[in-house]
């Protein structure tokens, strides 16, 4: 038996479970700061509605190529104070801040795509070591219990994010209005404080959180398997892709059909609810800085949801089964989706966001959990990295073949993107529940 197989690892408290997923708070608030608002900041730099899938492309391009590469890296490092994960933490986090404090004072199109791109390359490079770094530290008995941690702090931060322009605007007296082509005072700030909690968070979790040395992980023989490079490294990863478990080829195709439900609502939601719900009529008419603060505000009531509803969602799995709790969670999120064409109330929003919200902690964790007992614990980065090409691919799909069917079948009808994106989040639950086998 190898060094692996015979060492089980310790049952961890909650503290340390909490210790090892803040920094998670810190990098969802980023990625929520982006969801919520780079539509709106688009629109703000004369982006057409056709075009703004295109200009979101920098997030699943961006992930297609970096987090398989950084999972095989982190599978193979080790540095005596950082640890194995956590320097890819620490790297990703401060340029990810970077991009953070420059991306509002954006004034033409081409510096807001490449912030983005800056963003959500060293965002990948910070988040993805996360799910493995769970695989690493906890049993199979803690897992599901560690990914919903994450789907807790998702939460947690989504929330806070998503609310902040509407707080800033609220609360402290920031414009949420501005002239064409300039960037509302309430976004700006809001970028600012969501610098800082990214990179707080993950300080946090590095300085916190420790990680099992090299031999606990079967590390010194995975190294010397042979002279890797470059090449060595792109070969294993086609490897892997070619020799993937079975659960998780169907886990692959339930994501393939999850995303794209999510990333319409990112595309569109906000600005929906700006020009559909307050009837505003251009990017400078006051009624849209209202309907993208209230919208953004109805974003973070889902992470509200997503938050409470993880502290419930251990339980509901051991009940029913990690895979008929994903497939009624995938469908409260598909109803939530599509009812949003039929508000006539502004305050009925939130009654959307709350289906969301369920499928986003479940979305956020079971297929982790279910993921993680059938990889070979020596390479759970990579493998993370490859499940994840399931997440970006279809957003590829969605950015550069979306723009078309939005101004040639939908006549630029955002609501009907979001309902779309519900029907495709029917059709992963059913893939989910009728394909799927509990214990393979």
């Amino acid at each position: 038996m190898s060094e692996i197989a015979q060492w089980e690892k310790p049952k961890l408290s909650l503290s340390q479970i909490i210790n090892m997923s803040v920094g998670f708070f810190g990098i969802q608030f980023g990625w929520d700061l982006q969801r919520a608002n780079m539509g709106p900041i688009y629109e703000h730099l004369h982006a057409n509605a056709d075009e703004i899938p295109f200009l979101f492309l920098a997030a699943p391009l961006t992930g297609l190529l970096v987090q398989p590469i950084i999972g095989y890296m982190s599978d193979r490092t080790w540095h005596p104070k950082f640890g194995r994960r956590r320097p890819y933490f620490l790297i990703g986090a401060i340029f990810s801040t970077i991009a953070l404090v420059f991306m509002p004072h954006s004034s033409v199109l081409w510096m807001a795509a490449g912030l983005l791109w800056i963003m959500d390359v060293f965002g990948n490079v910070a988040m993805e070591p996360f799910r493995a770094f769970v695989a690493d530290k906890l049993n199979e008995k803690q897992r599901t219990q560690g990914f919903v941690m994450q789907s807790l702090m998702i939460g947690l931060g989504g929330s806070i994010a998503s609310a902040l322009p509407y707080m800033m605007t609220n609360w402290l007296g920031f414009s949420s209005t501005a002239a064409s082509g300039v960037i509302p005072d309430n976004v700006k700030w809001s970028f600012y404080i969501g610098a800082f909690f990214f990179l707080a968070a993950v300080l946090y979790t590095v300085f916190t959180s420790k990680e099992y040395p090299p031999p606990d992980l079967g590390f010194k023989d995975k190294v010397q398997e042979s002279n890797r490079g470059f090449g060595g490294g792109i070969k294993e990863i086609l490897h892997a892709i070619a020799n993937m478990p079975k659960k998780m080829k169907i886990l692959s195709l339930v994501q393939f059909f999850t995303w794209p439900g999510l990333f319409l609502m990112w595309f569109y939601y906000n600005t929906a609810v700006a020009r559909n719900i307050f009837h505003a009529t251009s990017e400078t008419d006051p009624l849209y800085g209202e309907g993208t603060n209230f919208g953004g505000l109805t974003l973070a009531f889902y992470n509200v949801v997503t938050f409470a509803f993880a502290f419930v969602l251990p339980s509901i799995a051991n009940k029913l089964g990690r895979k008929l709790t994903h497939s009624i969670c995938l469908l409260c999120g598909a109803i939530g989706l599509i009812s949003v064409a039929f508000v006539e109330n502004k305050y009925m929003l939130y009654g959307c966001m709350t289906g969301v919200g369920i499928a986003w902690a479940s979305i956020l964790s079971m297929p982790y959990a279910m993921l993680s007992g059938v990889l070979p614990e020596n390479k759970v980065g990579v493998y993370m990295g490859i499940f994840n090409f399931f997440i970006v691919l279809p957003e590829i799909i969605a950015s550069l073949g979306f723009g078309w069917v939005m101004k040639n079948v939908l006549n630029n009808d955002r609501l009907a993107a979001v309902q779309i994106g519900g029907v495709l989040m029917i059709i992963a639950a059913l893939l989910c529940y009728f394909l799927l086998k509990e214990k393979d």
